[in-house]
C-alpha cells in the first residue's frame, strides 16, 4: 500500500553479551534509541559481565549463514554492523553472504579484546578479516590496538603515524578509515577519518569530541560503529552519519557516568534522550 511506513532496517552480525553493555546487545539499544528496526545475527555467546568473560561459545559458522539469510531474504537491510567474529570460519561464511546479498552501508567494528582483556577473536583470524571483510566496508572503526595489529605497525599516537596506518588499511580496500583515539590521552577524544579520493590520494579529517571522565565505558566500540550504521540507513552521508553518532557516543557515556552497574567497567546509557 502507498501509506505504508518503512522501518530504516540495521542488521547487526556480532556476539552476544550476557551483561547486556557490548554486542547484539548494545547494538539493539543503540539502533532503537535512534529510530531504527534492529535485526541481529548472533556469531558468539559470551558468558560475561562488567569484571570479565567467563566463557565463550561459538555455534557452528554454517549457522551464522542462516541467519544472515533469514535476515537478508526477508527482511532486508538498509545497514549492517559487523562486531565480534571469533574466528576465520565465521569471518568467511560472514563476508560470503554479505558480498551474495550485496549488503550496503557496511560498518565494520573489528573486535579483537573486550573490555575486560579477554580476547574475543583467535588470532588466525585477522588476516581472514583484512582479505575477505575490509574489501565489503564502507568504514572499518578500529581503535588504537586494533590498527595496530591489522596495519602491523606500532602506533603512538604521533598525526603521521596514525595517516600512516590509516593508509594501510586503506590498501586492503575499504572505503573509508575511522581510528578511534579513545585509548590515547587528552582532554579532547580525537578520531582520525581517512577516505581515498577518485585520484587517489587520501583525505583527512578529525572527529573531535571532549572526553568524557567515567569508568562506566564498556561497549563504546559497539555503540559508536552501530550508531554510524543506524545514521547510515537513515540516508545520512558517512561523514555525517560519524559526527551525529560521535555526538550520541558522548552523550550517552555523560549520561551513564552517574549510575552504578557491577563492581568493573559499567554501560553508557543509551536511552538517556528517553528516561533517566
Amino acid at each position: 500500500m502507498a501509506d505504508e511506513k518503512r522501518y530504516r532496517r540495521v542488521c547487526t552480525i556480532a556476539g552476544s553479551d550476557s551483561g547486556g553493555g557490548a554486542g547484539i546487545q548494545a547494538d539493539l539499544k543503540t539502533v532503537s534509541a535512534l529510530g531504527c528496526y534492529g535485526a541481529s545475527v548472533i556469531t558468539s555467546l559470551t558468558a560475561q559481565n562488567t569484571v570479565a568473560v567467563r566463557a565463550i561459545h561459538t555455534p557452528p559458522a554454517e549457522f551464522t549463514g542462516v541467519q544472515v539469510d533469514a535476515v537478508f531474504e526477508d527482511i532486508g537491510a538498509d545497514a549492517v554492523k559487523i562486531g565480534m567474529l571469533a574466528n576465520t570460519e565465521v569471518v568467511r561464511v560472514v563476508a560470503e553472504r554479505l558480498r551474495y546479498w550485496n549488503a550496503r552501508n557496511v560498518v565494520l567494528d573489528p573486535v579483537m579484546v573486550a573490555k575486560s582483556g579477554d580476547r574475543l577473536l583467535k588470532q588466525e583470524a585477522e588476516q581472514t578479516i583484512l582479505g575477505e571483510l575490509l574489501p565489503l566496508a564502507d568504514v572499518i572503526t578500529p581503535n588504537i590496538p586494533e590498527a595496530e595489529v591489522l596495519s602491523g605497525m606500532s602506533i603512538d599516537g604521533g598525526e603521521a603515524v596514525q595517516r600512516a596506518a590509516c593508509e594501510r588499511l586503506l590498501d586492503n580496500g575499504p572505503r573509508a578509515v575511522l581510528l578511534k583515539g579513545g585509548h590515547l590521552t587528552g582532554e579532547e577524544s580525537a578520531d582520525l577519518f581517512a577516505v581515498r579520493t577518485e585520484d587517489g590520494s587520501v583525505r583527512y579529517r578529525w572527529f573531535t569530541t571532549r572526553r568524557v571522565k567515567t569508568a562506566n565505558s564498556h561497549g563504546t566500540g559497539c555503540t559508536l560503529a552501530s550508531a554510524i550504521a543506524a545514521f547510515l540507513a537513515h540516508g545520512q552521508q558517512l561523514e555525517a552519519a560519524i559526527e551525529r553518532a560521535k555526538e550520541y557516543l558522548s552523550n550517552a557515556l555523560e549520561a551513564g557516568s552517574g549510575y552504578s552497574l557491577g563492581s568493573g567497567h559499567g554501560p553508557v546509557h543509551h536511552f538517556h534522550a528517553w528516561w533517566e
